[in-house]
């Protein structure tokens, strides 16, 4: 144990390395994020602010540390990080996950500079905080739309939706079911599949894309592998690291991996073979998520923050995710912001506008054609 307790203000606070966590608080932190949504705060069962992400995450970066707040001896809040050896704080997976803050019983408030003493840290910075965080929102510099798909209602509910917003979307992608099977084979969807091969196939194509598309490759880490294939063995009631495929005539075409709560999935890592990319079998395979979602009683799909023009077809509405960071008066938390904030702030202002995006992307997809040598003058 790091801090074995910390009394500030009122504040009774253990900060405990991942595999230092008792089983009582690891029940205590899985009740509170399946009673979320009964209490208004439904983002806070997310499988990115669960116990098995912290854990996994622990065994693959150095840092992962978990505050534990108490309030008459009863866990009121956990709140999952990581940190520097300079005490700088940074959202349980930066840059990975999409879904970040505390999880914390009703009720229950706290001051940032507060907690982020207590924890040791100059500064905590976050890109994907869920809202509600009313403690870390002071500190948001950004405000960003993260699209979702509504399944508790049912997969019919949804289908009504699509057919009454995105009508063309849905025609033509159904159409393209139809020639997939008619042109390859028997399409077949598997929800939960549990062949490794499968993910290592789909790490593949996820790293051919984002080398394509001239993106940083994340599978060009090696600790982002080992944590997703943590998750993937990672299986549960309450948390489950989930590959979904799709195949025509026995061969796959599409899939995803993702975590998944008892109430939501996360679309995390997508990707499909380009040799079937008329038949937009990533698309097809989106919309069979839905169904499986919307027949175990999933509440929703987050489809993460970032503008997509599928995202936009497939969502019922949005919610907000914010990005900041909050700091006590000190010299490490000073310089941290002075290092990041010109950074985030040029890469917001392409991203959220559309006349600078659309030749961005444009830019990085011309040098993905260099890097796999497609490029032709």
């Amino acid at each position: 144990m790091d801090n074995p307790h910390t009394h500030l203000f009122g504040l009774d606070l253990t900060v405990h390395r991942p595999g230092e966590l008792t089983s009582a608080d690891r029940a205590a932190w899985t009740a509170m994020q399946a009673k979320a949504h009964l209490h208004g705060s439904p983002e806070l069962a997310n499988p990115f602010l669960s116990p098995e992400f912290a854990l996994a995450l622990g065994r693959c970066r150095r840092g992962v540390r978990i505050g534990v707040v108490r309030e008459e001896g009863e866990p009121a809040a956990f709140f999952a990080y990581q940190r520097s050896a300079t005490g700088v704080g940074r959202a349980l997976g930066l840059g990975v996950s999409d879904c970040q803050g505390i999880v914390h019983r009703p009720g229950f408030t706290w001051d940032a500079r507060e907690l982020l003493r207590a924890c040791g840290l100059a500064v905590y910075e976050f890109d994907h905080l869920a809202q509600g965080q009313a403690g870390f929102e002071g500190g948001a510099t950004g405000r960003f739309a993260s699209p979702v798909i509504d399944t508790l209602d049912g997969y019919d509910a949804y289908l009504a939706h699509l057919r009454a917003n995105a009508p063309k979307f849905l025609k033509t992608t159904l159409a393209k079911e139809r020639r997939l099977g008619r042109q390859i084979g028997e399409v077949r969807y598997v929800h939960d599949e549990r062949d490794p091969e499968m993910l290592a196939t789909l790490m593949r194509w996820k790293s051919a894309q984002y080398r394509r598309t001239g993106r940083s490759d994340r599978f060009a880490q090696d600790w982002i592998i080992r944590l997703v294939e943590q998750l993937f063995h990672t299986r549960g009631d309450s948390f489950t690291g989930l590959l979904s495929v799709l195949y025509a005539d026995g061969r796959p075409v599409a899939a995803h991996f993702g975590p998944r709560s008892e109430r939501i999935i996360a679309n995390w890592f997508p990707a499909y073979d380009p040799e079937f990319a008329k038949y937009s079998p990533g698309l097809l395979m989106q919309l069979k998520i839905a169904e499986s979602a919307a027949s175990e009683g999933i509440a929703y799909i987050d489809l993460g923050r970032g503008q997509k023009e599928y995202k936009d077809s497939l969502k019922t509405r949005e919610i907000m995710v914010a990005e900041g960071w909050v700091m006590r008066r000190h010299p490490v938390a000073f310089g941290h912001r002075a290092h990041r904030a010109p950074v985030r702030a040029l890469r917001n202002t392409v991203v959220e506008r559309p006349e600078l995006f659309a030749p961005a992307d444009r830019l990085l997809k011309r040098i993905g054609e260099i890097r796999s040598g497609r490029f032709r003058m």
